[in-house]
This record gives structure tokens, C-alpha cells and sequence, in this order.
């Protein structure tokens, strides 16, 4: 078991640096083509499809893994067939009818949501990936579960590249400063990748899983899965559509402070679209551990094996404390120098170093919670998640118009040390002998 999530979690962890250093150079890019204001524009496009991504997903991804986990880690390797059929039925069920909502619902959304009419069009072509990223999550966590994580690992890189290259093939025929414009160019960029994605990803898993045979019958697979998906998935919404809420907030609570539209979504874009990718970059070692001990520790936990879970948590979250305190006193002495070497921005720079001393807490958090739900503690996770969101939400209304960008900084501490509080409890009382 160590051995294999070992390779899995270095080969995770290289393709996702390599993955975030490519992201991070063509955010810089982005930022300079359509500026801070343009970001914040497609940070709330995105903070309502990230909602509508919620919705179609409904959990599925992680009750694909779970799911494909306890099969194998039960020696009942026919059961794979089954659970990903029933899966991806479900998956493809939720994908469309999220597909259909934002589509209808776009202009109302545009313009009594978000209150900003240059998002309607952006809202609708992200219809057409709800149905993509469904499917992917259900077919990208059995691959995790099976411990074959290079196969969607090289799909999201080819993904991510092709993305990138036709944002910058579109934006280059948008006019300089046309901010709805560009927002719908990046938009139908990563529509268009999110399709070829799919494609790919389905190809990969029918080859792959050839090498299990007919499906069986019983083991009341589709019971089980309703009853990961569907409480996971309930949480989920709830959760998704607090923080979108939030997001959608946040510029609104900058111009009651004083800012002008323009300097509030610029404000905005430059914590949430340059500033927290930054501070997140390194996180992609601690999300590549926190996906793939959860087929371990679910394998673990169907064998009975406590002994082992508890010696996997301990070692896990004392290398993630360490990982977490070298990124974090490398973010807060060198912030100035980030700032102007990525973004040419004191102001990012001087952001950088006020969220600098948060990292610990979130990357801990990241881990903790991989942990509880491969011990199927995933409600759990999400109600946590839930009231975190809704304590975030409070806060932002009620402090952001008086206190400003101050205010929202604040918000960020605030709800993740209540979340790693709350998780880090639960996975003590847990895993305690």
C-alpha cells in the first residue's frame, strides 16, 4: 500500500507542478492581456459554473472511488463494471439537467445575481461543459480508486494545454479592452477543452477497463452508491451555492466601502484570480496526497485494519505540517519578490505576505480532510464545509461594506482556521485507539 501510493502520489505531484507552473504563466499572461478588472469579471462567471459544476457532479466522483474501492478491496473485481455503469448513468443524468439550467437561467443570473449583463453569453457556453466535467469526475475516480492516476492525470494536461493555446488564439481577435468580449473568449476556450477532455477521458477508460470482466449482479451496488452520492452531493449544493453567494458579494461589499465598479473587481480579481493562486501553488503536493489516500484508507478500513489507518494519518499529517510551515515562511519573506517578478504588483505582493501565515492551517486542511473521507467521514466533511461557508457569508455581508478589503482578508482567516479546527478534531476522535 505505501509503496503504490507513494509512486501514485509522486507521479500526482510532479504532473500537478508542472500543470500549476503552466497555469501560473498563462494567469500572469491573462492578467496582462485583459487586466485585474477582466479577471474579476470571469471570477464571477466561474463562481457561478462552479455552482452549476456542483450540481452535475452530485458527488459521483467521489462515490466512483469509493465505490471501485470497496470492490477491489473486497477481492470483488466484477463489481468495477457495475459501479461505473451505474456511475457514469448517473453522472450523465446530472450533467444535462445542469447543462439545461444554466442555459435557461443564464439572463437572470447575469443580470439580477451577479448584476453584471457582459456574463449572460460566458453563462451559456459554460452549459456545454456541465455534461463533460460529470462524466470526467465519475470516470477520473475510478482511475484514482484502481491506483492508475497517470491515465486522467495526462488527460487533464493535454486538457489544460489545449485550453491555453485557444484562449490565446481567441483573445487574439478580441479587440483591446473589451472586457465582456474577452471573458467570453476564455470561456469558449475552456468549453472547447472541456469537450476534447471528455472524449479522451472516455477513450482511456473503456480500454482500461476491459481487464475486468462482466459486470455482476447484486451487492446492491446502485443502493450504495445513491447513498454516497446523494447526501455528499445535498452538502455539496449547499455549500457551493454559500460561497458562490459569497463571491458574488464580495465586489458588491467593495463598492459600498467606497470603490469604484471597476476598482472593486479589480480589488477582487487580485486577491481571487492572482494572489490565492499563488499562495495555492505548492498546495498541489497536499491535493494529490489528499485524493489518493482515499482509496488506500478506504481499503484499509473494509480490511479492519486500525493499526495501519492510524500509522498512515500520523506519518501523513506530520509531513504536511512540515511541507505547510517551509512554503509558508518562503511565501512571507520573498512576497514583495513574487508579487513583482509574476505580476509586476506591489499590491500582490503585499497580499501575498498577509495570507502568508494562513498556509499551514490550509494545507493541513487538505490533508485532514483526505483522510476522513477515506474513512467515510465524508458528511461529515461537507457539513463542516457548510458551515464554513455560511460563516463566511455572514461575515462578508455584514462587514465587508464597512471595512472594505480589510474586512474580506479577515473572512479568510476566520472560516479556514474554523475548518481545520472542526476537521482536525473529528479525525482525532476517529482514528484514536
Amino acid at each position: 500500500m505505501k509503496r503504490g501510493l507513494v509512486l501514485n502520489t509522486a507521479l500526482l505531484t510532479a504532473s500537478s507542478l508542472t500543470m500549476s507552473a503552466i497555469g501560473m504563466v498563462f494567469q500572469v499572461w491573462l492578467a496582462g492581456r485583459i487586466g485585474a478588472a477582466g479577471i474579476g469579471l470571469y471570477q464571477l462567471v466561474l463562481s457561478v459554473t462552479g455552482l452549476c459544476a456542483t450540481f452535475a457532479i452530485s458527488g459521483i466522483r467521489f462515490a466512483s472511488t469509493r465505490l471501485v474501492a470497496e470492490e477491489l478491496g473486497l477481492s470483488r473485481p466484477g463489481g468495477v463494471r457495475g459501479a461505473m455503469d451505474r456511475c457514469l448513468a448517473y453522472g450523465g443524468l446530472f450533467g444535462l439537467l445542469a447543462a439545461a439550467l444554466l442555459w435557461l437561467l443564464a439572463e437572470p443570473i447575469g443580470f439580477l445575481w451577479i448584476g453584471d449583463a457582459r456574463t449572460v453569453f460566458p453563462l451559456r457556453l459554460s452549459a456545454i461543459s456541465m455534461p463533460c466535467i460529470a462524466l470526467c469526475a465519475s470516470m477520473s475516480g475510478y482511475f484514482t480508486a484502481c491506483g492508475r492516476v497517470w491515465k486522467p492525470t495526462l488527460v487533464h494536461l493535454l486538457e489544460q494545454l489545449l485550453g491555453i493555446a485557444l484562449t490565446a488564439f481567441f483573445l487574439g481577435r478580441v479587440p483591446a479592452g473589451n472586457l465582456e468580449k474577452s471573458c467570453a473568449a476564455v470561456t469558449l476556450a475552456r468549453v472547447a477543452a472541456d469537450v476534447v477532455s471528455l472524449l479522451l477521458m472516455a477513450l482511456a477508460f473503456f480500454l482500461d477497463r476491459r481487464r475486468y470482466r462482466a459486470a455482476e449482479a447484486g451487492a446492491k451496488l446502485t443502493l450504495r452508491m445513491l447513498h454516497i452520492a446523494v447526501p455528499l452531493a445535498l452538502s455539496a449544493y449547499a455549500r457551493s451555492a454559500l460561497t458562490t453567494l459569497q463571491h458574488l458579494l464580495v465586489p458588491r461589499g467593495l463598492r459600498a466601502a467606497g470603490l469604484s465598479a471597476n476598482r472593486a473587481l479589480a480589488s477582487y480579481g487580485t486577491i481571487q484570480g492572482m494572489v490565492l493562486p499563488v499562495i495555492f501553488f505548492p498546495a498541489c503536493i497536499m491535493a494529490a496526497v489528499s485524493e489518493l489516500i482515499v482509496p488506500e484508507l478506504t481499503a484499509a478500513q473494509v480490511q479492519a485494519d486500525r493499526p495501519g489507518i492510524r500509522r498512515t494519518t500520523r506519518e501523513l499529517l506530520r509531513l504536511s505540517l512540515l511541507f505547510s510551515l517551509a512554503v509558508g515562511l518562503f511565501l512571507f519573506v520573498c512576497a514583495d519578490a513574487l508579487g513583482m517578478l509574476i505580476y509586476g504588483s506591489r499590491d500582490a505582493g503585499h497580499f501575498i505576505r498577509i495570507l502568508a501565515p494562513l498556509v499551514p492551517f490550509s494545507y493541513l486542511d487538505m490533508s485532514v480532510d483526505g483522510c476522513l473521507k477515506g474513512l467515510g467521514e465524508q458528511l461529515w466533511c461537507m457539513g463542516v464545509n457548510i458551515l464554513d461557508a455560511l460563516l463566511g457569508l455572514l461575515l462578508t455581508w455584514r462587514l465587508l461594506p464597512l471595512y472594505g478589503i480589510n474586512a474580506y482578508l479577515m473572512i479568510l482567516y476566520a472560516t479556514e482556521l474554523f475548518n481545520f479546527a472542526l476537521s482536525a478534531g473529528r479525525l482525532y476522535k476517529v482514528t484514536r485507539p
